[in-house]
């Protein structure tokens, strides 16, 4: 599967839905952002059931600071409408492996009775 583009107008639906969405926040003037790329591109066609998006920082400027972008490439990733990651970095293919896969093996239920967990103690 290609990398799906988002916007502001794509963006939550995109990353509320179901599944695992990989976010990657770039910039056509970003050096390690294109050295990322091809990578990202790859994770792309080898995980097809895997929803790999870009958000292209020039042109959507309003999301880079909803989301307080300061430092790209900047990876995110959902699973099930829920941020799970957030780091800036490119990082090479055997990480992102890793990461994949670490996401995979989430336990959803768990991670949802921490997150009410930690909004009952606020």
């Amino acid at each position: 599967m290609a990398t799906v583009e988002l916007t502001t107008d794509n963006f939550e639906k995109t990353v509320t839905q179901e599944g695992i969405v990989l976010v990657d926040f770039w910039a056509e003037w970003c050096g390690p952002c294109k050295r990322f790329a091809p990578i990202f591109e790859q994770s792309s066609e080898t995980k097809p059931e895997i929803v790999h998006a870009k958000v292209d920082t020039e042109d959507q400027q309003e999301l880079g600071a909803q989301f307080g972008i300061t430092a790209i490439p900047t990876l995110m990733a959902f699973r099930d409408g829920i941020m799970i990651y957030n780091q800036a970095g490119a990082m090479a293919g055997p990480q992102l492996q890793s990461l994949v896969e670490q996401i995979e093996g989430l336990d959803m239920d768990n991670v949802r009775a921490q997150i009410a967990e930690q909004q009952a103690a606020q």
